[in-house]
């Protein structure tokens, strides 16, 4: 009798697939719900990048004390491909209320030049930048129904002083030009440095962005990391800066110069480190931090007429007057044609043939190079002078002469940038041999006695607040100088110090160091009893020289300049100020010279000078110009 395999074969069947069922079952439960990754991954409708930005670098000064600091600020952004405003879900009208802004902006802020190839649907770009934290609170509880829209935060700058605007600088948003050059550093949008510290260190600063990769659901919500954050690079935060500012000495020139046009340069002189650098009329840089109504202040700003954006301590270039006179002492005593105790008779004036050309003050007899600098005598300087640039007899006219001199006054940092670290430096301006060639092209030739104003410091020799302040450096130095500079070191993310990346060099001034003393005697008599008087301190040596440039800019008097150095052996604090409509060097300058050196030395003023720091600060220049 034939058995009917096929009635066997049809529980075994059913059983196979009874099993087979259980096992699909068994490990769908696994996936749904023991596998909570599986689970999550399974919702994701897809991913995407997101840039993260680093932390900005700080900015401290010379004693660690904060300059600059970070704060938040958030961006809405949008990738135009992963949402459809004109969608039933996407609700543009409760969008628009929890952002402030109007279907109009709306409709404009996605409406971009697609074909334009700094835009892409594919990549974020800005919808409403700076949103301010109540704007972000309310708007990340309801995020999740707007899908294609994300928050990004990113750093901006605060101000826990009110002073260094011009030094510091500040941030803002990169212009399409640099955009164009910028080889994919920034994005529109991204903020960089715009001027100051912020400007010349932003390679350092801005730090490198990172990404994150993250998967959505398909609400758009951020759900977790692609592969659990192995794809995401982390960002790398800015340098740290520690500069060479005292803040107490920048806050204190600050306030002496309030109310005045000038500057203030200290320089610490064995290093070439900057101790302060104050431009007057200037602002307290929170007023152009990001969301604090900067527009409205730069424009303010940018329209007074005083011109507060402008860097009176390295952009100004002024007549040296009565300063350069040390140095020509020490070209003329390097090149021979001046002994430390040869005198000059003055009669009020330098006379040629009879002929009053340059006046001068009455005066002691100047029997030295000391008494010489100390009496400020025109009538010594402008003789030494025509000799220095005469002394090669053959030439019919000075041209050699002349320029062995501006080789000296180039050795000395004069007629270009000192290579300061810090945009924006002026070079000033040094006469050459051939500049007159063309000036007296006419002439069968030029005569020292037409060009002797340079020797006094006038005619169109010009120097930089930086220059003079760097020339007090190299005097107090004997022959030499550093690089001057404003950041000494840096510190990365792991806190490692790195040197500043400024290459500082050793210049030599081309003097021989004996040549030094009699010039360094001479302005500390200046001060003890000379025409700085008023920087005068009993217990501190202070080396200095009066000076009074002429006004050929701004209605009103002369302009008021001291240099000094201090203490006169182990200098430690070089100083230049610059004081315009203020007539006689030793009237504002040098006492604004002494205040800062005895502040930086001491610590404090005496109680006995508290009425010249008052006088200072009370003196209102701008006022009497107004007048």
């Amino acid at each position: 009798m034939a058995v009917d395999n096929n009635k066997n074969r049809g529980p075994v069947i059913q059983g196979f697939f009874v099993l087979a069922t259980l096992v699909l079952l068994g490990q769908l439960l696994n996936l749904q719900v023991v596998n909570a990754s599986f689970r999550t991954r399974a919702e994701a409708a897809g991913s995407s990048k997101q840039l993260e930005y680093p932390s900005r670098g700080l900015i401290f000064d010379r004693n660690d004390k904060l300059l600059v600091v970070n704060t938040p600020i958030y961006d809405l952004l949008f990738v135009y491909n992963q949402f459809e405003p004109t969608a039933a879900q996407f609700d543009t009208l409760k969008f628009c209320r929890l952002l402030g802004v109007t279907k109009d902006y709306f409709i404009a802020a996605l409406d971009k030049n697609w074909r334009d190839p700094r835009y892409s649907k594919a990549k974020a770009e800005p919808f409403l930048t700076r949103i301010t934290l109540e704007q972000y609170a309310a708007f990340q509880e309801s995020l999740y129904q707007f899908p294609g829209f994300f928050i990004q935060e990113r750093n901006a700058r605060a101000y826990p002083h009110h002073n260094a605007a011009h030094l510091l600088g500040y941030i803002g948003e990169i212009n399409p030009d640099m955009l164009k050059d910028s080889t994919a550093t920034y994005l529109a949008g991204d903020y960089m440095g715009i001027t100051g510290l912020e400007r010349q260190y932003e390679y350092y600063l801005r730090g490198v962005k990172g990404i994150r990769r993250v998967e959505k659901d398909i609400l758009g919500r951020v759900i977790g990391s692609v592969n659990d954050g192995q794809l995401d690079v982390t960002p790398i935060s800015g340098y740290d800066l520690f500069s060479t500012i005292d803040l107490d000495l920048q806050r204190y020139g600050e306030e002496l110069m309030q109310n005045k046009i000038g500057g203030i340069i200290a320089i610490e002189p064995a290093t070439g480190e900057i101790l302060a650098m104050v431009s007057t009329p200037t602002y307290d840089p929170g007023r152009l931090a990001i969301g604090t109504g900067r527009g409205q202040h730069y424009t303010e700003l940018l329209n007074d007429t005083l011109e507060p954006f402008f860097n009176r301590g390295i952009q100004a270039q002024y007549p040296p007057g009565s300063l350069f006179k040390p140095i020509v002492a020490l070209i003329g005593m390097q090149l021979g044609v001046l002994s430390p105790d040869r005198g000059i008779s003055c009669q009020g004036a330098y006379y040629l043939n009879g002929m009053r050309l340059t006046g001068c003050h009455n005066h002691a007899h100047c029997g030295s190079v000391s008494q010489a600098i100390q009496h400020s005598c025109n009538a010594y300087f402008v003789t030494v002078f025509r000799e220095i640039i005469d002394h090669y007899q053959e030439e019919s006219t000075p041209r050699k002469g002349l320029d062995e001199f501006d080789a000296y006054l180039r050795n000395f940092g004069m007629g270009s940038q000192l290579g300061l670290d810090f945009p924006g430096e002026a070079p000033g301006n040094v006469p050459t041999a051939a500049y007159y060639d063309k000036v007296y092209a006419n002439e069968t030739g030029w005569k020292s006695i037409w060009v002797r104003s340079l020797g006094i410091g006038q005619g169109e020799l010009l120097a930089t607040n930086l220059q003079l302040a760097n020339m007090a450096a190299a005097i107090a130095n004997r022959g030499y100088f550093i690089t001057p500079h404003l950041i000494r070191q840096m510190r990365d993310q792991n806190g490692k110090k790195i040197p500043s990346p400024l290459s500082l060099k050793r210049r030599n001034t081309g003097i021989d160091q004996q040549h030094f003393q009699p010039v360094i005697d001479g302005m500390e008599m200046v001060v003890q009893a000379g025409t700085g008087r008023g920087a005068y301190i009993a217990d501190i040596p202070i080396c200095g020289k009066t000076g009074t440039a002429e006004n050929t800019q701004r209605g009103g008097k002369d302009h008021s300049i001291f240099f000094a150095f201090a203490p006169k052996d182990n200098p430690q604090i070089a100083i230049a100020v610059y004081v315009e409509n203020s007539g006689f060097g030793g009237t504002y300058a040098a006492p604004i010279v002494s205040l800062m050196i005895e502040r930086y030395l001491k610590g404090e003023v005496a109680e006995n000078r508290l009425w010249m720091e008052e006088r200072m600060k009370a003196a209102d220049l701008i006022g009497k110009l107004a007048k």
